[in-house]
């Protein structure tokens, strides 16, 4: 079984981290590049499996496409493959046959698309056929499930005949990468209406250029983390702006809470905090736009036995595995326990709370924990390893989004070793 053994004994983290580029950024300028069929240069690529999946598949020439774990990728390519002729499979891997689609595959065979789902009603894998009629140029989506479905609609819009007016239902979430969608969208040339629920996006051509991806806030933020478990750090993170089209960036404001502090300089972020700094005894966070920080803040708090309320967490079953259930059994490992409030006390405003209380601590020795093939649950744990030795299992599944992680853990003297547990 593959697995590592982490420490940490010194008094300071400091280093430089280059990061690569965004994989969310990353691929929906691939996309941008597939629907412009022009090809340009795109400068500091995501080198996360799912960015390199999604170049593979989209330069395949293959009629089946297989995108393994990547929910992204399944759910642009469902959108672009419904434009294109023929018939195309597109599947992935056994975790992804439990992920839902039919909200977009409803959506897209509505507007004039031809699917068919090839084993379970909803789920994938997908037979995609060439499209059966004229693309109609208005449709209901609910925003309630996953952005991503909104933002595979709103990138093939300016391909379809009539454009496409996008009609958002329920509440909105993940909102951050709707806007980038729609700011990258708009660094091509698009132009795009938006008024409250309403997406209004008229037939017109990408104008090709090359890019330059900034580097990736979600990767960041386990720096953060990791800053705020240790006595002191100073942390340089390279390609990295304060005007960010990311919504993670807001770990910035929420490391403030733990005692960090930011500061911009050119192309880079410092990220500091010194011996005296402290920390709140109650962190409360709605992460409705920001669910793939919630992993990161959550073992923040139970570092330091903050107690913790968190909404927002309803996407979070449908992620990579259900992050929700993984986060508790993991932290139970550590005496910290995540518990869903009771359903009367989130009647009246209709949102689920979780609440996480007490402070990681180690009887039992070296906790050895599962990673669920989920990158985060393996980024987010690894600096617990700066209160005391730890093991992650499978730790090869950062390379989904960050394969460089540990390298760049050892980089701030991170001893990182194989072992057999």
């Amino acid at each position: 079984m593959s697995a590592i053994e982490i420490t940490f004994t010194e008094a300071k983290a400091e280093g430089i981290i280059a990061l690569k580029g965004s994989k969310s950024i990353s691929n929906r300028v691939l996309m941008i590049r597939a629907l412009s069929g022009t090809d340009f240069v795109i400068d500091n690529l995501s080198d996360s499996d799912d960015t390199r999946i999604l170049d593979q598949q989209l330069n395949s020439g293959s009629d089946v496409y297989d995108v393994q774990h990547g929910g992204t990728t399944f759910r642009f390519l469902t959108a672009y493959l419904a434009l294109q002729p023929g018939n195309q499979v597109l599947t992935g891997s056994e975790r992804m046959k439990q992920r839902p689609i039919q909200p977009l595959v409803e959506a897209l065979n509505y507007l004039g698309a031809d699917i068919e789902y090839l084993e379970v009603t909803g789920y994938p894998p997908l037979l995609i056929k060439s499209p059966k009629s004229a693309w109609k140029n208005q449709v209901s989506l609910p925003a309630n499930i996953s952005s991503q479905y909104i933002s595979a609609l709103m990138m093939i819009a300016p391909a379809l005949k009539d454009g496409l007016n996008i009609e958002l239902t329920d509440n909105v979430v993940s909102e951050p990468y709707i806007d980038m969608t729609l700011s990258v969208m708009q660094d091509f040339g698009i132009e795009i209406l938006r008024t409250d629920n309403l997406i209004t996006i008229q037939p017109q051509q990408y104008k090709v250029k090359n890019y330059a991806v900034e580097s990736d806030w979600s990767s960041a933020a386990y720096y953060y983390l990791i800053a705020s478990i240790v006595k002191e750090a100073d942390i340089t993170v390279k390609g990295l702006y304060a005007n960010s089209i990311q919504g993670d960036a807001e770990i910035v404001q929420i490391g403030e809470s733990f005692g960090i502090v930011t500061e911009y300089t050119e192309n880079q972020i410092r990220i500091l905090k010194s011996g005296d700094s402290s920390v709140p005894d109650f962190f409360e966070y709605n992460f409705i736009k920001t669910p793939d920080l919630v992993q990161t803040v959550s073992v923040m708090c139970a570092a330091h036995g903050v107690q913790g309320l968190f909404s927002g967490l309803q996407t979070l079953k449908i992620k990579e595995t259900d992050r929700i259930k993984a986060l508790k059994n993991e932290l139970c490992k550590v005496q910290v326990a995540l518990i869903k409030m009771p359903e009367n006390l989130s009647k009246q405003s209709q949102i689920e709370y979780y609440l996480q209380e007490g402070k990681a601590t180690f009887p039992d020795g070296n906790p050895v924990f599962i990673t669920y093939d989920d990158h985060r649950m393996a980024m987010c744990l690894a600096p617990l390893s700066a209160l005391h030795p730890i093991v992650i299992q499978h730790p090869e599944v950062t390379g989904k989004s960050y394969p460089n992680f540990w390298k760049d853990l050892n980089t701030l003297k991170f001893s990182i070793k194989a072992c057999n547990k």
